[in-house]
């Protein structure tokens, strides 16, 4: 059999066809992939105006938002030229920047969300030291560690999955390049590289979230000996936003990366990978913004703000907490 380094590039299958049933389900992925983009993007400015959002609890959820709008972007548009402009073709070094930036967008949002967790545990079940045991400099040390292992992780991936030979069937059955799809093309032994990556795969999804679950487990415990009801209310409140967005994100993932590659079956990981790459970076804001009380007082603050704009007074926005009437129309 032909092998080659795959110089030329890999093409990309993409999601749908061009069937009108095919056209529809394409629209309405672009329009989730907005609504992504737009919620995680208000979201963070909200964060960033709000001085009472001026936390490390709200830096790590400004931070999620960050990921998850540099992930649609990371995906979306090459899918969206595919499908409109016919052009499948993706060069090996995009095909390379596409995991990178993948797996560093993921894999440090394992650790943020493990972060997110322990800032959670600190706040319910020692509020009297957590301006200590969360101060900003430890909140920085998180989040850049975040970056950082999910780089690490993407940049040893894609280097090492694009150092095979290919052969020259290039075409990826996929929307994007991602690893274990694009070793199926590997003409050579990928055995031992598959297993290291397995072993990635557990120490990147199943250390963060054993640290969410016995946080939350010490959290729980705490609830139950709370002798006030709003208390707990309060605290339950609190969590099950963050929870909700860990069940999204693991359950996806764990089901992509932990599974055996017997089992694995192209149309099932398109979905998946649909679902966490495009539908979960939408709902995490969502979620965020209906089930938390802050984020919700902030939202009308800035409703409320933008209100009183008639056509006797057009006013202009300096800042979510200042507004200064800049021209009366007779």
């Amino acid at each position: 059999m032909d092998m080659g380094n795959a110089t030329a590039g890999f093409i990309l299958l993409g999601l749908f066809n061009h069937t009108r049933a095919h056209l529809v389900l394409f629209v309405l992925v672009l329009t989730v992939a907005l609504n992504s983009v737009l919620g995680n993007a208000f979201l963070l400015l909200l964060i960033h105006q709000d001085r009472r959002l001026h936390t490390p609890m709200y830096f790590l959820l400004s931070q999620l938002s960050l990921m998850d709008m540099m992930l649609v972007f990371t995906i979306v548009p090459q899918m969206a030229t595919g499908y409109l402009m016919d052009k499948k073709s993706i060069s090996t070094a995009g095909c390379g920047f596409q995991i990178f930036f993948f797996l560093t967008l993921e894999g440090g949002e394992c650790f943020l969300l493990a972060a997110m967790s322990y800032d959670r545990y600190v706040a319910i079940c020692h509020p009297l030291r957590y301006p200590v045991l969360m101060s900003w400099q430890l909140c920085l040390r998180l989040t850049w560690g975040s970056w950082f292992l999910g780089a690490a992780d993407g940049a040893m991936q894609a280097a090492v999955t694009l150092s095979f030979q290919f052969c020259h069937r290039n075409e990826i059955d996929h929307f994007f390049c991602e690893a274990p799809v694009l070793l199926r093309l590997a003409c050579g032994n990928t055995s031992a590289f598959e297993y290291v990556m397995y072993i990635c795969c557990v120490l990147m999804l199943l250390v963060p979230f054993s640290l969410i679950l016995t946080s939350y487990g010490l959290i729980l415990a705490t609830v139950f000996k709370m002798r006030s009801i709003e208390a707990g209310k309060k605290a339950f409140a609190t969590c099950s936003s963050h929870l909700a967005v860990v069940g999204l994100f693991y359950g996806a993932a764990i089901f992509i990366y932990m599974r055996p590659t017997s089992s694995r079956s192209a149309n099932h990981d398109k979905i998946v990978s649909a679902f966490y790459t495009i539908v979960t970076p939408m709902l995490n804001p969502l979620i965020y913004s209906l089930r938390n009380s802050e984020v919700k007082g902030s939202l009308r603050k800035c409703v409320a703000r933008c209100a009183p704009l008639t056509s006797r007074d057009v006013l202009v926005c300096l800042d979510i907490g200042g507004w200064r009437k800049r021209k009366d129309i007779p």
